[in-house]
């Protein structure tokens, strides 16, 4: 890919009013909610492309997951952290570079970005029931017990709050007892 071709491209996927040149190796674009960068090593033979994400604080609790997803799910985006910022990094030879891989790594960046870190969390959830279904098993707890226990420590404030709303209660009781049923037979 030539330098040339990074600005034209830029400008097809994205208002070219909204890109700006800090040097002759960096690009930034600014949009609503997002921020892209686009940075060329100083020899312009690697070029990095990144997304803020979300502040580290945000993150760190599910640092876990974000490692899994970049050894599975993120193909060859990358999360890192710099700056006390989680980021979508995109590395790549500039000489080997072709425009649909660049095009491809920035959709997938912008699309990490919107995601943020809903899937990360979901995972350390669904970690999580897994193993409070692992613990009730091993009581010899069935699902439904399972469940009620659960409703118990709601209704006493373990959970939740005792001044918390009845109907969040409710919801956030629905939203137990959907992953408990979905994932009791799969936890052994």
């Amino acid at each position: 890919m030539k330098i040339a071709e990074i600005t034209t491209t830029l400008e097809q996927i994205f208002n070219s009013g909204k890109i700006e040149r800090k040097s002759n190796d960096t690009w930034q674009i600014q949009q609503e909610n997002r921020r892209l960068l686009v940075i060329l090593s100083e020899d312009h033979s690697w070029m990095r492309i990144l997304v803020p994400i979300v502040p580290l604080a945000e993150a760190q609790p599910l640092l876990t997951q974000l490692l899994a997803a970049n050894f599975e799910d993120t193909q060859e985006v990358r999360y890192a952290i710099e700056q006390d910022v989680l980021w979508g990094v995109f590395f790549h030879r500039l000489d080997t570079l072709v425009i649909e891989d660049f095009c491809s790594a920035i959709a997938f960046l912008i699309s990490l970005k919107e995601k943020g870190l809903s899937n990360s969390f979901q995972q350390l959830i669904e970690q999580r029931v897994r193993q409070i279904i692992k613990a009730a098993k091993l009581q010899g707890q069935d699902l439904e017990a399972t469940f009620k226990t659960l409703e118990r420590y709601y209704q006493e404030g373990m959970l939740g709050g005792v001044d918390q709303d009845p109907q969040e209660r409710e919801q956030f009781l629905a939203a137990w007892k959907y992953q408990l049923e979905r994932l009791w037979s799969e936890v052994e």
